[in-house]
């Protein structure tokens, strides 16, 4: 490269995570004038990448997808690791903290299929494939006649999966979508009322070592401090809820000036059972109001439904 890269960027090497960092490096490059060569892209394979035939969180939940990031980025190889927000763990290792979020694109999930216009009208009986608890659960609530399988894969994957038959339908975030030129592919944008994304959906987070004053620094001309007050909320949410890939949670938090809203979701796996919270606040205030949040659902919801 001859010139000493002035960043190094970590990330996963599916297409998603790729669109993602080279999202970053070109926001970097341009916010600070520099030609993008300069950043060097650092792809490093996780545990999640390799982990193909069960659901994660039978195979040990979010950290899957960050680990090998970590470890990288504590050991001075990359300086900067990007990451999709709803695959990060609620705690960051020692050493490593969340410089903030890029702005927050779509949070919306969609219904894909080649046999229906919508979720409503897939027949009866009909196979969806996800691997996401709270898209099952979600499913399920709505369309208890459907049946359920595991869809695991990157995005690319899943869609050829769906071309040959493997499943009749399957659900997919809207942001990933667009982030890879394919939103053509989404049959059907469903609702927030009836899915709530899954806690960070659609933004981009970025770690950084906790003593790298300097690279803080340069983030700090692209992050968006309305996503990083949302996502505040949200994680403090999760995190009350010790939400790992094992119980169906959903959270969105959406900023209007100094205020955010908030709206929380613990389901049963089996669609049976649903229980929210909904919640106004000052921004300064997101971290305490998404505890709070997550304090409402522990009291109300059954212990179990965390048990599974």
């Amino acid at each position: 490269m001859g010139d000493r890269a002035w960043m190094k960027i970590g990330t996963r090497g599916s297409p998603l995570a790729l669109a993602q960092a080279y999202e970053t490096r070109r926001l970097l490059a341009a916010a600070h004038g520099i030609p993008e060569e300069r950043i060097e892209l650092v792809i490093i394979k996780t545990s999640g990448d390799m982990i193909l035939d069960r659901a994660l969180s039978e195979a040990g939940g979010k950290g899957l997808f960050t680990k090998e990031l970590d470890i990288a980025q504590l050991d001075g190889s990359i300086d900067i690791a990007v990451h999709s927000s709803k695959d990060l763990p609620t705690r960051l290792p020692d050493g490593l903290d969340m410089a903030g979020f890029l702005p927050r694109e779509d949070v919306r999930d969609c219904f894909l299929s080649p046999r229906a216009t919508s979720l409503a009208t897939l027949a009866p009986g009909s196979l969806v494939g996800t691997a996401s608890l709270r898209r099952q659960a979600m499913v399920r609530r709505l369309r208890p006649d459907l049946r359920i399988g595991l869809l695991r894969g990157n995005v690319q994957t899943r869609l050829a999966k769906l071309e040959s038959g493997e499943c009749d339908a399957t659900l997919l975030a809207l942001a990933g979508l667009k982030r890879l030129g394919l939103a053509a592919h989404a049959t059907e944008i469903l609702s927030e009322e009836d899915f709530l994304p899954a806690v960070g959906q659609g933004a981009i987070g970025i770690s950084v070592r906790s003593d790298d004053h300097e690279t803080s620094v340069r983030l700090g001309a692209i992050l968006d401090p309305d996503t990083g007050f949302a996502l505040t909320l949200e994680r403090a949410f999760l995190r009350v809820l010790d939400g790992s890939c094992r119980t169906p949670i959903a959270g969105l938090a959406r900023v209007n000036g100094g205020h955010v809203s908030f709206r929380g979701q613990i389901l049963r796996v089996d669609g049976t059972e649903c229980y929210e919270t909904k919640l106004t606040g000052s921004v300064e205030d997101a971290e305490r109001l998404g505890v709070q949040a997550g304090q409402d659902l522990l009291a109300r919801a059954p212990a179990d439904i965390l048990a599974h």
